[in-house]
């Protein structure tokens, strides 16, 4: 399926935010996706997850995490210098920003002449990001790719943005994916995410724990990718998403 890349400057409360818009051709409505990136903002490498997401026949809206301050409009390398950079981009944004840019992201794409439903996810601490779009009623079903913070509420300046407690708000369908050997979001980690996902009452969410995934196996650059098992995850969203 051929597709189309826009770059749209969505405006947020305080500030423009940078997202990447990628859709197939023509004029076909179709079902609006919310992706999330990790701390390294808008990689090729999360791009192209983006491309293979939006040819399945979703228009995919991704947006910077960190649209104000010196990292906007910055795709950060995967190195120790990137990530020293990200991380202090998440340390930099508050719970309340994050949202509020998820509701600026949320409010374009509902105004779109071409998206119809809403779905989000997201990449480790867009995997979180994506928990937290679950919260607006407006998003029919998400897909948490390994996020981070979510059992201890830890997020960007925030030490517990509350968002496992939430989750009895959520309305929609939810598909967490896992790496067993993630140490971010080690085994009991997991466990607490998992018993607070089924006290909330989301008894009927999806899980996947892939054995052998490292955390961001997803990434298509470095040592921890896994591709066979970034196929299966994907291979499961969309089905997921489709559902």
């Amino acid at each position: 399926m051929k597709l189309r890349e826009d770059e749209v400057m969505v405006a947020g409360r305080d500030c423009p935010i940078r997202t990447a818009v990628i859709r197939p051709l023509g004029d076909e409505p179709r079902p609006g996706v919310l992706l999330y990136t990790d701390i390294f903002q808008l990689t090729e490498s999360t791009l192209r997850s983006a491309r293979r997401i939006a040819g399945a026949g979703f228009v995919v809206c991704v947006p910077e995490i960190y649209p104000r301050g010196p990292l906007a409009g910055v795709a950060l390398e995967f190195d120790d210098e990137g990530k020293r950079a990200g991380l202090a981009g998440a340390a930099a944004t508050t719970t309340e920003q994050f949202d509020a840019d998820r509701i600026a992201v949320l409010d374009h794409m509902q105004t779109r002449d071409d998206v119809t439903n809403l779905f989000a996810a997201g990449f480790c601490i867009g995997g979180h990001l994506a928990f937290r779009a679950a919260l607006d009623p407006r998003v029919e079903a998400t897909v948490c790719f390994y996020p981070t913070g979510l059992h201890n509420g830890a997020l960007g300046a925030d030490p517990d943005a509350g968002s496992l407690a939430a989750a009895a708000t959520i309305r929609g369908r939810l598909m967490v994916v896992f790496g067993a050997q993630d140490p971010h979001v080690p085994a009991g980690a997991r466990v607490q995410i998992l018993a607070g996902l089924y006290a909330a009452g989301h008894d009927d969410l999806e899980l996947h724990v892939y054995s052998g995934g490292e955390h961001a196996f997803m990434r298509d650059i470095g040592p921890r990718h896994d591709p066979v098992l970034t196929d299966l995850a994907l291979t499961e969203a969309l089905a997921f998403l489709r559902r």
